[in-house]
């Protein structure tokens, strides 16, 4: 496909956590295991030190957080029981309901490509293993805030149109203050951050709001592009 080909094309950016893989349920997992494995306390400590290092980084990074906490109990041999739990962790399990026929249906309409958040290791160990990279076709972005790196994006996906669904309003209204009418902010409410009512009011609605991903495939190319121009 040459470049006036592309640009004319509409491009599918789908979030991962919580969009397309139910993340809460995958913290929870880990919750219990960690209790398991290291008990109540220490596994309060662990994630005293993700919430932190997610503060300062700016993203979720389970592996990063443990290494801190190795260095807090270094001779705690359980803590590889941690490690192996975490990397080899079931990941296609915990794919939403029809996440992958939202997909499919992204793909009859233009071209999807995953737009994530996240650390170098972790999170394409859980695009691969949750299947979503093959599903994909391989077209996938990670960057540390995606919505700063929006000038990469269209460079490397150049389009006509775009259309980003993510469960963080945030970042659906930081990128429809980039792109403006040239992109459809679609909203599926999953996860905490979706379901929190009063975050979700500081921020502009989104051009489209679902119950869950998989109520996408109800939606035509014409009415997905005519969302973004309802302001």
């Amino acid at each position: 496909m040459n470049r006036a080909d592309a640009s004319s094309r509409t491009v599918f950016f789908f979030d991962v956590d919580n969009t397309l893989v139910d993340n809460d349920r995958i913290a929870e997992d880990l919750q219990r295991h960690l209790q398991k494995k290291v008990g109540y306390e220490s596994a309060q400590r662990y994630w005293q030190i993700f919430e932190q290092l997610r503060t300062e980084l700016g993203y979720a990074d389970y592996l990063g957080a443990l290494q801190r906490y190795r260095i807090e109990m270094p001779r705690d041999p359980k803590l590889f029981e941690v490690s192996y739990f975490m990397v080899n962790y079931p990941f296609a399990n915990r794919l939403f309901p029809e996440s992958l026929d939202a997909v499919e249906h992204a793909r009859r309409l233009g071209l999807p490509v995953i737009l994530s958040d996240g650390d170098v290791v972790f999170q394409p160990r859980k695009v691969d293993r949750s299947g979503l990279y093959d599903s994909f076709e391989g077209h996938v972005l990670i960057y540390v805030h995606k919505e700063l790196e929006l000038a990469d994006v269209e460079k490397k996906y150049p389009a006509q149109h775009y259309v980003m669904v993510d469960d963080k309003v945030r970042i659906l209204t930081a990128i429809k203050s980039h792109w403006g009418g040239r992109v459809t902010t679609v909203f599926p409410r999953q996860g905490h951050y979706a379901l929190d009512a009063a975050f979700v009011a500081q921020f502009p609605k989104p051009d489209i709001t679902l119950a869950r991903i998989g109520e996408l495939q109800s939606y035509s190319l014409e009415q997905i592009l005519a969302a973004a121009k309802k302001k």
